[in-house]
């Protein structure tokens, strides 16, 4: 059996990497696959519905002048 001593501050440094490089790799799955997604809906003339929203008008009396 083959003992080992690894000192904490290795295994931070360690942790470090390992946390950084998954948001790394989420980050960049993230963006190749929202660029993905544009590609496909502009080859397939697929338009997004966007709803949108009506200027608000105040018509309070306080409001007037």
């Amino acid at each position: 059996m083959i003992k080992l001593y690894i000192d904490p501050s290795v295994m931070t440094y360690a942790l470090q990497f390992i946390v950084g490089a998954a948001i790394t790799v989420g980050a960049i799955v993230a963006v190749v696959f929202r660029k993905m997604k544009k590609k496909v809906k502009n080859t397939l003339n697929i338009e997004e519905k966007k709803e949108i929203e009506e200027d608000i008008v105040d018509l309070s009396e306080d409001n007037k002048q």
